[in-house]
């Protein structure tokens, strides 16, 4: 039975991270591009003042925490393995190119995030204690009808949340501890469940309290280490560019350990990573970003592009960009191992070793409590407040059975169903395009 559950789920898992979806999320990103008039080019600028010029101030009108704490939580959630593992892996695969067809990914997806955090604040609401929730859940059912279509996104969310944020995040620290210091993974998955508990059981004003810190810290130190790195291999950067250019579209002939890849193998992995990496599209950011105080939806909106902007833009390029540069990708190392391998060849002493890990730690740690209140939204959107602590507490179960490596087939399933989440939550988007038009509108109508 298990076997055959196992052999099920791989199946629908290709479909689900594979070409169709790609094509789907693309296929959204690039409508948006047009409705909007390429939202993501034209507001980046302004995003990116409304964001750095506001880090300690306290939004206006309803909402539980502020912008910048809401952005920092959705960080916080996006920004984990998948910028270190992730990318690494798209080019052991992909070649250079991949990194081209990540960029795509991520230019598409600014416009998406923002769309779907546009409208999903629009239809928020308070919950019995007076947290305000929303996502595709409250879109479905209240702009467009779909209470059934809602349920399913929610309740997607609530079971998919304990693989990519939860049994991923804290299987990925105990095999760094484990590898780095020699640590059992029984003891990383105890103090795990403790750091964890301190911080989620708070509920989501404690977890935006402790990300818009953390979050700016970690990426700090991993941008540093990072641009320390290109900066001493600078004579190699148009190189690497050159090998991202040909590969994108020539594919790359096999060289050292690298196998060589098609232009066709380079697209899939590197935006299959992209959107395994950025979230846009999946519904899981807007959760956190309702709860944000703001006078307006486009407002909240704009940090949607500055998160995209920064997840894979900035970090997930970085990591490429030193793969390349150090020469290691085609070393046949793939996955973290070959990000370990291109830090420790491009900084001295152990320095590439501690960035690596310190920033599998910080950024997986950070998913953890993050998609913990994703998955808390959908639970409660399904049952009430009442099963918020229920839920939380089941969270840090899991936790510890991630770090111990139990239930890979419960993991498997639960990525399976987080890429489902992609599906209902386009039809919310899509079907809000005439709202979204009418807030962008109304928004720009006053001069910023």
């Amino acid at each position: 039975m298990t076997e055959t559950l196992a052999a099920w789920n791989a199946w629908l898992n290709g479909y689900v991270w594979g070409l169709p979806m790609i094509v789907l999320l693309m296929g959204t990103g690039l409508l948006l591009t047009i409705i909007t008039g390429g939202a993501q080019f034209r507001y980046l600028p302004f995003a990116l003042v409304e964001v750095l010029g506001k880090l300690t101030t306290r939004g206006a009108g309803q909402g539980n925490v502020s912008p910048f704490q809401a952005v920092s939580t959705a960080l916080a959630s996006t920004v984990g393995v998948g910028n270190i593992a992730g990318v690494a892996t798209a080019i052991s695969i992909g070649g250079p190119g991949a990194l081209f067809w990540l960029w795509v990914s991520g230019v598409l997806g600014m416009v998406t995030k923002f769309a779907e955090i546009v409208v999903a604040i629009h239809y928020r609401e308070p919950d019995a204690k007076g947290i305000m929730r929303g996502g595709a859940m409250y879109i479905l059912n209240r702009g467009l009808g779909l209470p059934w279509l809602g349920t399913l996104f929610a309740l997607l969310t609530s079971i998919a949340a304990f693989g990519i944020g939860n049994m991923v995040q804290a299987n990925s620290v105990a095999d760094s501890l484990r590898a780095t210091f020699g640590i059992a993974p029984a003891v990383t998955g105890m103090v795990l469940v403790v750091v964890t508990a301190v911080v989620i059981l708070g509920g989501i004003t404690r977890i935006g309290e402790v990300t818009q810190y953390m979050v700016p810290f970690m990426a700090i130190l991993y941008l540093g280490g990072g641009f320390v790195i290109l900066a001493m291999h600078a004579g190699q950067i148009p190189h690497a560019l050159g090998l991202v250019i040909d590969g994108a579209f020539s594919g790359t002939a096999a060289a050292g350990g690298f196998a060589g890849s098609t232009m066709a193998m380079a697209l899939r992995y590197g935006v299959a990573r992209g959107l395994f990496s950025n979230e846009a599209g999946l519904g899981s950011a807007p959760m956190v970003h309702a709860v944000a105080e703001t006078d307006h939806p486009v407002r909240q909106g704009m940090y949607g592009i500055f998160e995209v902007f920064v997840d894979t833009i900035l970090i997930c390029t970085t990591t490429g960009l030193v793969i390349l540069v150090t020469g290691t990708w085609d070393s046949g190392a793939t996955g973290a191992a070959l990000s370990a391998r291109a830090f420790e060849a491009g900084l001295p002493g152990t320095w590439g070793d501690i960035v690596v890990t310190g920033g599998v730690l910080l950024f997986s740690y950070s998913t953890l409590i993050g998609w913990s209140y994703y998955g808390e939204t959908g639970i409660v959107y399904l049952f009430g407040t009442r099963a918020a602590m229920p839920y939380r507490m089941l969270w840090l179960v899991f936790v510890y059975l991630g770090s111990v490596g139990s239930l890979h087939l419960v993991w498997d399933i639960a990525d399976t169903l987080n890429g489902m989440m992609a599906i209902p939550n386009l039809v919310a988007v899509l079907g809000s395009i005439g709202l979204l038009r009418r807030l962008v509108r109304e928004f720009f109508a006053v001069p910023r």
